[in-house]
Formats: structure tokens, sequence, C-alpha cells
């Protein structure tokens, strides 16, 4: 098993036990002790739970967002299927609004090679795609928030606001039948309803993960977006309270 495939297992698992133990983690995994120790010190040293003797435990409650470091090392055979179908439904010469996040950044490694206007919403994402040809690349401006590296503030609103895109790919921190689409950062979740105000569809990429979570800040309810992509992990439960909610869902 990859260590991105270990990080979701042990985080899964702190997530639903609230603690879980060195021992218990090295069976699960099929993986020797000291293995767990060395993820475990990993994890922690990216803030996303806390060691205790013998284990771990939870760093942080519902307003807590993971450090992009660490998203970008879990699921990323699954965001790199969700990347492929993303791009696969956006047609060369369109204007394409590229949201940020580690999913944001393998859709703009997917698109690569397209061609496109793209304005991003990340520093990341502008890195990969300012060498891109075919690619003509507009960066909003604004204020850079420190790790994730997402532009935010007035002079991202004001771009958004004098333009408008064919399609705009938007990642989230949580998404919910019940409570829509949400995000951990005030700031990023008025940047992301600014992105749906300025575009004419919506494609929202996440992987399943993210499902049945919600965040601190709502972006909009589900069925202001016209497809959902996520991966083939996905339970039957939250596809049937997706299809009932929303009904356009695609599976990478």
């Amino acid at each position: 098993m990859k260590a991105s495939q270990r990080y979701t297992v042990i985080l899964a698992a702190v997530s639903a036990a609230d603690r879980v133990s060195i021992g218990d983690l090295s069976r699960e995994l099929n993986v020797s002790e000291m293995t767990v120790r060395r993820d475990l010190d990993m994890l922690e040293r990216e803030g996303a739970l806390l060691r205790v003797h013998g284990g771990a435990t939870r760093a942080g409650s519902g307003s807590y967002e993971p450090p992009f470091a660490l998203r970008a090392r879990t699921n990323t055979e699954a965001k790199t299927a969700i990347a492929s179908a993303v791009a696969a439904a956006i047609r060369d010469g369109e204007t394409v609004l590229l949201d940020g996040g580690s999913t944001g950044v393998a859709v703009a490694e997917a698109l690569v090679g397209r061609e496109l206007t793209v304005c991003t919403l990340n520093l990341r994402a502008a890195t990969i795609l300012a060498v891109a040809p075919g690619i003509r690349l507009i960066v909003p401006g604004g204020v850079v928030r420190p790790g994730e590296l997402s532009f935010v503030g007035p002079p991202v609103m004001r771009t958004l606001e004098d333009h408008r895109f064919d399609s705009f790919v938007l990642t989230v921190s949580g998404i919910s039948a019940q409570a829509g689409l949400t995000e951990w950062n005030l700031d990023d979740t008025a940047v992301k309803r600014a992105g749906l105000q300025a575009a004419g569809r919506c494609l929202v990429a996440c992987d399943a993960t993210k499902f049945g979570r919600v965040a601190f800040g709502r972006i909009c309810p589900i069925d202001q977006v016209d497809l959902i992509v996520t991966d083939k992990s996905l339970s039957r439960d939250e596809r049937t309270a997706m299809a009932s909610a929303h009904g356009i869902l695609r599976i990478a």
C-alpha cells in the first residue's frame, strides 16, 4: 500500500473512532508498527492529528482545514481520475475559471496541452498552466493565502465581476444533499460564490471523502451546480442521496 493510501486510511480511522492505536492500525494496514509510527509522526507535523501514547487522536473540530501539503498526499489516484473526467467535459476553446485546492491542481495538470483560456484562483495551478502551450492564462491578483496559495480579496472579486466564463471548475471541502457545498475558509467561500455568478455552468470536482461532510462556510445548494464528478469509492448511500437531490453525478 502506498503512503498516500495509508494516510487516507489512518485519517478515516481517527475521524471515525476519535482515537486509534498503533497496533490496530498496523493490523489494518498490514505494515509494521514502525511504519505506522512514521506515518503518524508525519501526519502530526502536517497538523492532521495529535500523537498520544500508543496511538493518535483527532487534531480539530469541524472548523479545521487540513493543510494543503497533507491533502496533496491523500487520495491522489482518485483526484487524478476526477481531473481527467473534468478535463474531458471541457471543450477546446472554452473560457474556464479554475478553483484551487489539491483537486484543482490535478485538473490544471490534466488541462496541459489543451487550447483554452483559463483564469485560475490558485498560484500552484497558475505555475503549472503558465508554461503550458495552448493555454491563455489569466491570474486575478489579490492576496495569496499562506499555505493554500489561493487568491482572495477585492481584486479577485473585481476580476470575476468583469468576466464571463463558460465553465467554473469548483472544488469543495464538503458536499451534502442537505447542507449543499461548503468550504473551510470564509475568504475562499466568498470567492467561490462569486465564481458561480461569473460562469455559465459549474463542474464540481471532489473525491468521495468530501461527501457527507459539512464545513464552516456555505457556498451554495446542490441544485446550483451542473455536474458533480467524483471517484468510484463513493458509497451507495451517498450516490442515492445525490441522485435524489440533484441527479447529475459522474463517477470517474
